[in-house]
Order: C-alpha cells, then sequence, then structure tokens
C-alpha cells in the first residue's frame, strides 16, 4: 500500500480533487458568480466567496501548514503523499460541509457573514488548491518560516478585514457579540 501511495499519490490526489468538484456540483453550487464575472480577487461583500481567490484564501493556505504539522507528528510514517492525499480529503470534506445549508446558515447568523450564499465551485477548488500550496510550502519551509508566514496571514486579514480563520472559527464554535460589534465596526 504504501508504495501505491509513493508511486500514484498525484492520480490519488487529483481523484479527490476531482470528486470533492463533483460533489459540490451535485450539490447545487454554482459553478462560477451568477452574476457572471470571473476575477482573480473577490472584493469584500457577498461576491467575494465566489471568484477565484478572496481573503480567506489565506486560511486555507493555513490549513496545509496545520495540516502538514498535524500529519507529519501523528504519521511520520506514511510517505508525505499519504499525507497530502489525507489533508486533501480533510479540506475537502470541509469545502462539501461549508456549502451544506446548516453551515451557510450558521455564517450567516454567528459571524460577519452577512448575506452569504456559500462558494462558487470555482472558489472551492481553488481554497483546496490554497490549502495544497500551503502544505507544500510547509514541507520545504525551515519551522520559523512557516510560523512566521501563519503569522503573517493571519495579522494582514485582521487588519485589513476585521477576519481572519481563528475569529471565523471562534465566531462558528462560540460567537461573541463583542467581537461580531468590532468586526462590524461598532
Amino acid at each position: 500500500m504504501t508504495e501505491l501511495i509513493r508511486r500514484r499519490w498525484p492520480f490519488l490526489a487529483f481523484a479527490l480533487f476531482a470528486a470533492a468538484v463533483a460533489t459540490l456540483f451535485a450539490m447545487g453550487r454554482p459553478p462560477i458568480c451568477a452574476c457572471g464575472e470571473v476575477t482573480l480577487w473577490g472584493p469584500v461583500g457577498p461576491r467575494q466567496s465566489q471568484m477565484l481567490l478572496d481573503w480567506y484564501s489565506f486560511s486555507h493556505i493555513i490549513h496545509g501548514f496545520l495540516f502538514y504539522a498535524a500529519l507529519h507528528l501523528a504519521m511520520r510514517r506514511v510517505p508525505v503523499g499519504g499525507r497530502l492525499l489525507i489533508a486533501i480529503l480533510i479540506e475537502a470534506a470541509w469545502e462539501i460541509a461549508e456549502n451544506s445549508p446548516i453551515i451557510i446558515d450558521r455564517y450567516r447568523e454567528a459571524t460577519i457573514a452577512l448575506g452569504y450564499s456559500g462558494d462558487s465551485i470555482l472558489n472551492s477548488a481553488s481554497d483546496i488548491a490554497m490549502m495544497i500550496v500551503g502544505f507544500l510550502a510547509a514541507r520545504r519551509l525551515p519551522l520559523w518560516a512557516s510560523v512566521a508566514l501563519v503569522a503573517a496571514m493571519e495579522i494582514v486579514p485582521l487588519i485589513a478585514i476585521r477576519d481572519n480563520l481563528t475569529l471565523n472559527v471562534w465566531m462558528l464554535v462560540h460567537p461573541s457579540q463583542s467581537i461580531l460589534d468590532w468586526q462590524a465596526g461598532a
């Protein structure tokens, strides 16, 4: 099995990626923004999660760093390609869950994502790709550089849009009115 993963992980990674896209399509997610526009960067607002990249793309890169670290510690004997497959599976599962009605509604009620309607398939596919970028970067970079990059990818969105991965998770799990007020500029 280990040898199969070593030789076939790129094919298996593509298959997982394609299965996630097919699942999102079967769920009725729009392939691109309903506005018909495709841009590299989504502006802050309801259309941001419809474009290729947005402020939350940094969160998905961080996922890659975190998955690499956790899987490196927990599964050292599994080849890196196998660990990447596990990370892709987790990220793809999150993208599918994140675009389910229950999570979309949770975002609307507990976070600053007013008008959030879920991601386009293009954005979800990009989110999975960003996680892969983070995973592969974490594999190559020294620990200090990884920590510095993750810190920057948390601080810059926090300053720019008053949100980041930490606040996003916090608000989904245990919403805080004071954080919501701060994010809204109140």
